[in-house]
């Protein structure tokens, strides 16, 4: 399949190489044999920076099959090296080479190929269309997704579940024990909201890495991240408000507007840079919305994560219209990157966003430590944490507060984040080998999940039917919208992305070209 990014095209010209371009052309003539163009065939008319013909090369190169999806590229320093130039120059092009999505940086790990399928559209389709909220019944589907998540049998491309091979259970568990020995009296006693003091002293500090200053005393801890949106819905909704969601959204929290008689309205989606602020801005002008519930970093299941700039957008339109905000960062510490991105909550000045996350996704989804940072509406999540259960265990708040203080929790993320930053890049590479012609990917900068688009043939109910009767379970796009929109869509955990079961992403890919039949 050829590449989906575009290189700028290069033309003959009489000029003579130089030195730089002839150590060029040796470094990668000794990759690619007789494949890549000639230095001396290649000139662009008009003169171009020396970064940008570094790039434009590179992408030749990968063009030719030099470099494949999923490969590692020389360093920055050993590039410059084989080719004279200086560092900055070599940065320079991979940060173009970014841009245009051919390369990828994984953290500590080095520069490496991007899948080459088509990526999904980056536009929503949004034509100032009439939005309307709706009642709607959440699919037996959904139900059975996640109960096949829980089937040992069946390989786990479904639920957005984490690998437990990297997950520091071991040390968790001494954490778990000593704690407890520690701290006798508190283990066993009621953490009631805002919940363990330790913990949330931890947080408080963690969370100053996502531009965001919160005082321990601003924050409750919860039964995991779902418990968090739970309760924020329930502070600032009723039963019949209209709360907007993105489109696709994550499939749980269109169960809980269902729980709690809501109804959710929902906006388009950019695969890259998240919820259409002109679509938003244009519901908001015409429709009464009572609350905005929104994943900002790593969406599920689109991976994207909204940039800062309109983060703070959106944050001041939602702000013009006194609609509560509540974000979703559950994904916000598995950046591919070193610095994760910061949140909305970061540009709050009313206390107008919710802000909720859990530790589920990073250390250990067992545990089910979550906390929501609530700004003016502190006073009824408590209340309603209070009715609702009473408080959340105590010991294992007390276990993630040692290791967020003790435990090497920066050098853990770190460790993940490369991890399933490869996995990631090697399941798009899969999929692209062995899914048919049509088939197209979102780009996640985080998070553990592919959202793929199929031909529009495929029927991804059916399709779950078949994957599982063959050992394999996937999240069908129907289950991330209450319309049809997303019916040939599926979600893909890469985090069960092993060497020995590719031979499931073949069997999905042939069970789709089967389906055209």
């Amino acid at each position: 399949m050829s590449t989906f990014v575009p290189h700028t095209v290069l033309k003959k010209t009489n000029c003579a190489p130089n030195k730089t371009r002839q150590l060029y052309l040796y470094y990668f003539s000794s990759r690619c044999g007789n494949g890549i163009m000639k230095t001396t065939d290649i000139e662009p008319e008009k003169r171009t920076l020396l970064y940008e013909e570094i790039a434009d090369k590179i992408s030749i190169s990968i063009d030719e099959g030099t470099f494949k999806s999923g490969d590692r590229i020389p360093s920055i320093r050993n590039l410059s090296l084989q080719m004279q130039v200086s560092v900055n120059t070599v940065r320079e092009a991979y940060a173009l080479l970014e841009d245009r999505r051919v390369i990828e940086a994984r953290p500590q790990s080095g520069y490496y190929v991007s899948a080459r399928l088509p990526d999904i559209p980056n536009e929503p389709d949004f034509k100032k269309k009439e939005f309307s909220a709706k009642e709607f019944s959440v699919s037996e589907l959904v139900l059975q997704v996640m109960r096949d998540a829980h089937n040992p049998e069946l390989i786990q491309f479904g639920a957005a579940v984490p690998d437990l091979e990297l997950l520091p259970i071991a040390k968790l568990t001494r954490m778990l024990f000593t704690e407890s020995r520690k701290h006798p009296a508190e283990s066993v006693s009621y953490a009631i909201p805002p919940g363990c003091k330790y913990l949330r002293s931890q947080i408080s500090k963690h969370m100053i890495n996502a531009g965001c200053m919160l005082r321990p005393d601003e924050i409750v801890t919860t039964n995991g991240g779902t418990e968090a949106i739970y309760l924020a819905l329930n502070a600032v909704c009723k039963p019949g408000d209209t709360v907007v969601v993105e489109s696709p959204t994550y499939f749980s929290f269109l169960q809980m507007l269902q729980d709690l008689k809501l109804r959710p309205l929902e906006i388009p989606v950019s695969c890259v840079d998240g919820i259409s602020l002109d679509a938003l801005r244009y519901v908001l002008e015409s429709t009464t919305v009572n609350a905005c519930l929104v994943i900002t970093n790593f969406n599920n299941p689109v991976g994207v994560s909204i940039p800062d700039p309109k983060k703070r957008e959106l944050v001041k339109l939602l702000e013009q219209y006194d609609v509560p905000l509540i974000e979703d960062d559950v994904n916000g510490d598995l950046s591919f990157k070193d610095q994760r991105p910061t949140v909305a909550k970061s540009y709050d000045t009313t206390g107008n966003i919710l802000l909720c996350s859990s530790f589920s996704k990073t250390l250990a989804p067992g545990y089910r430590v979550g906390w929501i940072a609530p700004g003016r509406y502190q006073a009824k999540v408590e209340r309603f944490k209070m009715v609702s259960n009473v408080a959340s265990p105590s010991p294992v708040q007390l276990a993630i507060a040692e290791f967020l203080a003790n435990g090497g929790y920066d050098h853990h993320l770190r460790s993940i984040r490369r991890a399933y930053a490869k996995k990631v890049a090697f399941m798009a590479e899969a999929v692209g080998h062995h899914f048919p012609e049509g088939t197209r990917i979102t780009r996640p900068e985080g998070g553990n999940t592919l959202w793929v688009e199929l031909p529009e043939y495929v029927d991804t109910v059916n399709f779950y039917d078949s994957a599982i009767k063959n050992g394999i379970t996937i999240a069908p796009g129907t289950i991330f919208s209450t319309t049809k929109k997303f019916s040939h869509y599926i979600r893909l955990n890469a985090a069960y992305w092993f060497d020995k079961n590719e031979w499931a992403v073949e069997t999905l890919g042939r069970i789709i070209k089967g389906l055209k039949r």
